[in-house]
């Protein structure tokens, strides 16, 4: 039920159309609950149908207009009651994580490359997030609304900055694994080159 719960908000935000909506979801909401393009507008028509929100009357219609849609009261309704409803969170599903697990049973081979790759884009996220704060949320800029937005954007900072810490200790201990691996095999393969051939028996006529 979250996405029509976005939608909403983004809504009484600002009115807008599906097509700035996707453009808004790019930019925002969308960092913590993505939606494509044709979902916003299967959305849009649901939310309508519902009587939870409204296209505005365009003063001059033509074909092909992008209609812009508002909230009606029974969508501020809506959205107000599933602010204070209980909702679990949701078990945690990384494929990462579980390539972590599989390592440890098969070994880490070819993990430090994708480890490496992630951390490159939690970077990357990290700093797109840290550009918006200090664009969007510059010292001074307190209201009530600033508050709680700029609340959600330090969650995805310190989510992103838990990321890069975790891949780091995940890359230095899968690189001791490494070391210890490969310095165990040099030294089998020492030993077995050290170890004298047992001589056959001659025969005896």
């Amino acid at each position: 039920m979250s996405l029509p719960h976005a939608i909403l908000t983004a809504l009484l935000e600002k009115p807008s159309s599906g097509l700035e909506l996707t453009r808004r979801f790019d930019k925002s909401i969308g960092y913590f609950w993505s939606a494509t393009h044709q979902q916003i507008y299967r959305e849009l028509g649901k939310l309508e149908d519902a009587g939870l929100i409204r296209a505005l009357p365009s003063p001059q219609p033509t074909r092909g207009q992008r209609k812009a849609y508002e909230v009606l009261p029974a969508g501020r309704a809506e959205l107000t009651a599933w602010v204070g409803k209980e909702e679990d969170p949701k078990p945690i599903r990384s494929a990462l994580l579980l390539r972590m697990r599989a390592a440890a049973v098969v070994g880490p081979q070819g993990l430090e490359v994708e480890l490496n790759r992630h951390l490159a884009l939690h970077q990357e996220q990290l700093k797109e997030y840290e550009q918006i704060e200090e664009r969007d949320f510059p010292a001074g800029r307190d209201g009530a609304e600033d508050r709680l937005r700029h609340l959600v954007l330090r969650g995805g900072i310190e989510l992103e900055t838990f990321w890069i810490g975790w891949i780091a200790e995940a890359l230095a201990t899968v690189g001791k694994l490494s070391e210890a691996s490969e310095a165990s095999e040099a030294s089998e393969a020492s030993e077995a080159s050290e170890t004298p051939g047992v001589p056959e028996a001659s025969e005896q006529g």
